[in-house]
């Protein structure tokens, strides 16, 4: 059995960042995926700032952002008039290197994944399905279909489930994946339009009668309409775009040049009953799936997969404790609960036919938006959310610490010097890091060289005050770039107990 082998059930977009940075840090991987090829249609559209900057870590952020449509801000419209616009440019201009959402397709999204992933070394395995698993003390055997109908089993240390919102490898577990179903039936189609509202930005229209978002993949006119079918109609599944109602996209003085993909589904929302057993985990779609507000939906499930890859990277090589594992389910489930009943309630609000709700949609939201927008520190929580850069684990037994405004499980406050470089830089491989705002003593320095952990000494300055840190505090970064531990006291003995507590030994993974 391979004790540093992950098999990999699907490769969307979560199997897919698994898999790279599992490789990113030594881990040989198997990625299997029922399809014959990447998909084919954008599904997935918008790509949020904290994946970006999980994406910088593996080099891949610069081509994601150059390929996909920066979009800096949201226009509501409500009876053909633009009512508010939430900007996104100077509400997170201090708080991430990207401040703004990004549209990017994702089939042209999984096809930038692919291509790193095979400079990896590491080929999608097409036309293949897991059929069954047996786990045993020493690892994981998996047996899979091909193509032509023939089985195999592969042997791994670990088996991890990105394969779905019909996610074999959940149903072979037996975790329950409760919830429901909205009554309302979406419709989505990627057009070419004409109009004033196609400048490249998303612009949302709160009708009385519709649901409208408009997401621009360029300034040329192609873009992504999703909007409700209204009708309670039993012919869902044969409607065309001429079947729906065309009110919110004449509101928005929109002109369909073009039709070139239309299909209406409906939404779920629904949070597994657990994400591991033993060797088997549950990551993206297969461990949650949520209404598409807020545009969260795939870039929680590479949240998922990169809060997991470090952790199994970590036992795999004998550098953490298998109890580590047991981190995945509670930083991670307890965030996608809190999504699914913050989107559920957005959602809900957007797309309710109630008289109580339109009056809310169309008079107060707009107004609300407008203020909230006016007032910078709720300006920047707005950003912080949609952005998943609030996200923090401080409930987990890995976080501990409270220094200035950052707690243990925070994610690292980003921070941009004078001289225009950032703290993000040190970053750029998923590893251990010891963090100084300010000077490092000789006996930390002296310390982390013994032990092969990098010791990042930054400049002290305003911007690090302004993000929340603490002069000359120590911050114990973890590999997926939050705070594992802060302590104003910068002395090695806080860092060594910390990592002994919790069964740690990044000795191995500092010295590559």
């Amino acid at each position: 059995m391979n004790g540093q082998h992950v098999f990999i059930a699907g490769a969307g977009p979560t199997g897919l960042a698994l898999a790279i940075w599992l490789r990113l840090q030594g881990i040989e991987v198997t990625i299997v995926d029922k399809s014959a090829g990447p998909g084919l249609t954008s599904r997935a559209m918008v790509v949020q700032a904290r994946t970006l900057e999980f994406y910088r870590q593996a080099g891949l952020a610069e081509e994601v952002v150059a390929a996909g449509n920066v979009n800096p801000g949201v226009n509501l419209w409500v009876r053909g008039r633009k009512r508010a616009r939430i900007w996104f440019g100077d509400a997170g201009s201090a708080v991430t290197p990207y401040p703004f959402i990004l549209v990017f397709p994702q089939d042209q999204h999984e096809r930038v994944l692919l291509h790193r992933l095979e400079r990896l070394g590491v080929t999608v395995q097409r036309n293949t399905e897991v059929v069954a698993f047996a786990q045993s003390a020493n690892g994981v055997q998996v047996r899979v279909r091909q193509a032509d109908g023939t089985e195999r089993v592969h042997e791994a240390a670990f088996l991890a489930g990105c394969d779905g919102a019909r996610s074999a490898v959940r149903n072979l577990l037996g975790a329950g994946f409760p919830g429901g179903t909205y009554q309302q039936v979406f419709y989505v189609a990627d057009v070419t339009l004409r109009g004033e509202a196609v400048d490249g930005q998303i612009h949302v229209a709160l009708e009385a009668a519709d649901f409208l978002a408009l997401l621009s993949y360029d300034r040329q006119g192609h873009a992504r309409l999703i909007g409700t079918v209204r009708e309670d109609r039993e012919d869902v599944d044969s409607l065309t775009f001429n079947d729906v109602s065309h009110r919110a996209i004449d509101g928005l003085g929109l002109s369909v040049a073009q039709v070139n993909w239309f299909s209406t589904y409906r939404v779920h929302h629904r949070v597994a009953s657990r994400y591991r057993d033993e060797r088997v985990f549950l990551l993206g779609d297969a461990a949650h799936v949520h209404s598409p507000a807020g545009g969260q939906g795939m870039n929680t499930g590479i949240g998922d997969a990169i809060n997991l890859a470090w952790k199994l990277a970590a036992v795999c090589k004998g550098e953490a404790a298998p109890a580590l594992l047991d981190t995945y389910e509670l930083e991670r489930r307890a965030f996608a609960e809190r999504l699914v009943e913050t989107t559920d309630r957005v959602f809900s609000l957007a797309t309710s036919e109630s008289r109580l709700a339109s009056v809310v949609r169309q008079h107060l939201v707009p107004s609300v938006a407008s203020l909230g927008y006016g007032i910078r520190p709720v300006r920047q929580r707005m950003f912080r959310v949609i952005s998943q850069t609030l996200i923090d684990y401080r409930n987990s037994w890995l976080s501990v610490g409270e220094t200035g405004r950052v707690r243990g499980g925070d994610r690292l406050p980003w921070v941009r010097f004078e001289d225009g470089t950032d703290n993000y830089a040190a970053l750029a491989r998923p590893a251990w890091q010891v963090h100084i705002y300010g000077e490092a003593g000789a006996e930390l320095k002296q310390w982390c060289a013994s032990k092969a952990l990098v010791l990042q000494a930054f400049p002290w300055s305003s911007h690090c005050s302004d993000a929340g840190l603490v002069r000359d505090a120590l911050y114990l970064v973890r590999p997926d770039m939050h705070v594992a531990l802060t302590t104003a006291r910068a002395r090695p003995d806080e860092v060594q107990d910390y990592l002994s507590s919790r069964s740690l030994w990044p000795r191995r993974a500092g010295g590559g």
